[in-house]
């Protein structure tokens, strides 16, 4: 129960940080230019910090060996965050903060469905139900409401 609510927490929180870190990445491409630029900038600042946490010795690191044994598929979370963060470059000050992150949220929620319900990717099975498509049909007008006024 007490897990469950701090990866809850985990989540809002990281929630938070991704509109944080679209204005953050918005302005820095100001400075240099271009969204790809201050993406790159963003991912290097990410990876020296991981790479730190790594070297630290707190979490397990075996490149080597996953390579060989991982899907060819799973390596691509890379590409999709340079993607997301890219995106979030250009689009936060165009959009707003709220219809940026309202839309990333609904794209999010109408994946998450079909993943849960088709148990693909390393999700476990769980079935779209009437309310939970219910919920993503409220999300996708929230949407609307938030861009139209």
């Amino acid at each position: 129960m007490i897990e469950t609510a701090a990866l809850m927490l985990c989540a809002v929180l990281a929630g938070v940080a991704a509109t944080v870190q679209a204005g953050l990445n918005s302005t820095l491409r100001t400075y240099l230019g271009s969204p790809e630029s201050a993406a790159l900038v963003s991912f290097f600042i990410g990876t020296a910090a991981l790479a730190g946490v790594v070297l630290a010795g707190r979490l397990p690191f075996a490149l080597g060996t996953a390579i060989g044994r991982a899907p060819a598929w799973c390596w691509l979370g890379g590409f999709l965050g340079a993607f997301l963060v890219t995106v979030t470059v250009y689009a936060a000050p165009k959009l707003g903060a709220a219809t940026m992150m309202a839309l990333l949220v609904s794209g999010q929620m109408v994946a998450s469905l079909i993943l849960d319900h088709y148990g693909l990717i390393g999700f476990p099975l769980r079935e779209a139900s009437g309310l939970r498509i219910l919920g993503v049909f409220m999300l996708v007008g929230g949407v609307f409401l938030i861009n139209r006024f």
